[in-house]
């Protein structure tokens, strides 16, 4: 783990700040970095995929003697000093010729690697296509084709469609302009042969989006490709930890997202909320307090007026009978 560093002043605590971990990060930074030996095409092939960055992208030219699947402390010195998430890193020998290593940090600590090897005979320049370039900054759309990008098991093929993903992602947008859909990147792969030895290379394409009259109200699109042009053959691969990965993809939880407790939402669109109730006692239940029900006066005195009549009665049976008159 990195020391903790505590802030002498404001504004290193307003640096500290802004590296912490947010809620909603920050844009990922790529820096671009070489190895002591590094072919022309490698190098040609770098600053293309910065001018495609910028300008979300550092570029260092100095020779950096860096063994990165030996020792990844100079990636991890360099993602911390920069304020850098993406590393792209050029390097050519003998044995591995034309090799561009994508790295990913978490927390300033290396995440996962993926080795490519450049094809120098395919790959063309950006300059060698007189086109016009889109603006500097826009996003691009993706396109990923070919079913080793889909497979359920992570293997080179998914983590490269996460890197270039990262890679090509760039500043969040809530609205999205048709006019900065200027241009898309295609990156596809065949499928693969059982019993064949080399894997299918990795294509890159880019392709300006243009827009012309159709006589209706949708206009006609065409694209034309812009460049760079690059064909990698996969490498080296070092997959990310579990729990390191599990602590990456983590989301900060904010109050408007936390759910509330048993209340829920069913497929028309009803709210339902659910109620854990004791055991009730019947016995103990509180009914309504109605006037009617009270005890009027009215009844008290009706039962005294029958003790009344009762002792009236007696007396009327211990007395003579009364003789009636007849009329004649």
């Amino acid at each position: 783990m990195l020391r903790q560093i505590k802030p002498r002043n404001a504004r290193s605590k307003r640096a500290l700040d802004k590296k912490a971990p947010k809620p909603t990060e920050n844009p990922k930074t790529t820096l671009f970095l070489r190895f002591t030996t590094c072919s022309q095409v490698v190098q040609d092939a770098l600053t293309d995929l910065h001018q495609l960055r910028i300008p979300l992208a550092k570029k260092f030219t100095k020779k950096n003697a860096i063994h990165p699947f030996e020792d990844a402390a100079s990636f991890e010195f360099f993602s911390e000093k920069n304020d850098a998430s993406i590393l792209v890193f050029g390097s050519s020998s003998k044995k591995r010729p034309h090799a561009i290593t994508l790295a990913r940090t978490f927390g300033y600590k290396l995440l996962d690697m993926l080795e490519l090897y450049l094809d120098p005979d395919s790959f063309r320049k950006l300059a060698q296509f007189k086109n016009k370039k889109c603006a500097v900054g826009l996003k691009p759309m993706l396109l990923f084709a070919g079913t080793p990008f889909e497979s359920p098991v992570t293997n080179e093929y998914t983590l490269a469609k996460s890197f270039f993903t990262d890679f090509f992602k760039g500043e969040p947008a809530d609205k999205v302009d048709v006019e900065g859909l200027q241009y898309i990147v295609s990156i596809s792969a065949r499928e693969e042969v059982d019993g064949e030895e080399t894997k299918p290379s990795i294509h890159l394409r880019v392709y300006l989006i243009r827009t012309k009259r159709s006589g209706q109200k949708l206009p006609r699109v065409e694209v034309e490709e812009m460049g760079p042009r690059m064909d990698f053959r996969v490498g080296r691969v070092k997959e990310a930890d579990e729990s390191m990965l599990k602590e990456a993809l983590r989301k900060a939880r904010t109050s408007a997202e936390r759910p509330k407790k048993n209340i829920s939402t069913d497929i028309v669109g009803d709210k339902m909320g659910r109620i854990h109730l004791g055991k009730q006692d019947l016995k103990e239940l509180q009914t309504r307090k109605m006037k009617g029900l009270k005890r009027s006066r009215d009844v008290e005195d009706s039962e005294g007026d029958e003790d009344v009549e009762d002792v009236i009665s007696e007396d009327e049976a211990e007395a003579p009978p009364k003789k009636s008159k007849k009329k004649e």
